[in-house]
């Protein structure tokens, strides 16, 4: 974990003091609530940001926080990949990444992730060896899809399986494997970027999304 850290300063500071080919970005968040695949993290309101280096040869490091309520204080994950087209129409991203939780070390896991892009359709799949709270190897398969609605206005269609290769471990804290859904409006005002969403879930947990709304304003820095 330390190296992936040490990863993402270096390659800020290294852009800074070289001029080497790279892009650097930044975006802040508020949201209603905080769902990650279908389950709620927040229990309201989460203030969520982040930065990313991106270099022309295709690689990039990064880093995202939010707040959440539980662990004794905020989710902070890191991530590395690197992504490209193989066709005018078709790229993919692969990569790795860290999900820390500062305040219980012991919720911190892992994920290798890969996906492919077919024009606005993209499907993907993360694979970790010992999910959140040691619940064994996980699999999380997804489809996202977006299009343009009109000038300044997108629709987005999200769906996602996450299995578990020890289902015992895993339905001791979650239950049944978990189908997420979403369906999202966005748009942008004064260069603020507004989200609305219904988010869904398979899950029958407390904490498993019922078709609630969430709405997310966003700006990139």
């Amino acid at each position: 974990m330390k190296a992936i850290k040490t990863a993402v300063f270096a390659a800020t500071m290294m852009t800074a003091a070289t001029g080497m080919a790279a892009e650097v970005s930044g975006n802040v968040a508020l949201g209603s609530e905080y769902f990650f695949r279908g389950v709620d993290q927040a229990g309201g309101e989460a203030l969520s940001g982040g930065f990313d280096v991106n270099f022309d040869n295709g690689f990039y490091v990064g880093t995202w926080a939010s707040s959440i309520d539980f662990s004794n204080g905020p989710e902070l994950d890191y991530y590395l990949g690197y992504g490209g087209s193989l066709t005018e129409t078709v790229s993919f991203d692969v990569g790795y990444l860290f999900y820390g939780y500062p305040g219980d070390s012991s919720l911190d896991f892992e994920e290798i992730y890969g996906s492919l892009s077919f024009g606005d359709a993209t499907v993907g799949f993360n694979y970790s060896d010992d999910y959140f709270d040691s619940t064994g190897e996980t699999t999380y398969l997804y489809v996202d899809y977006g299009f343009s609605l009109g000038e300044n206005l997108s629709l987005g269609l999200h769906y996602g399986t996450i299995s578990a290769d020890d289902n015992e471990s895993y339905d001791a804290v979650f239950g049944d494997t978990i189908d997420d859904y979403s369906i999202s409006l966005s748009t942008e005002v004064s260069g603020v970027g507004v989200d609305f969403s219904l988010v869904d879930s398979s899950g029958s947990g407390a904490l498993d999304a019922d078709t609630q709304f969430v709405v997310a304003i966003s700006k990139s820095l």
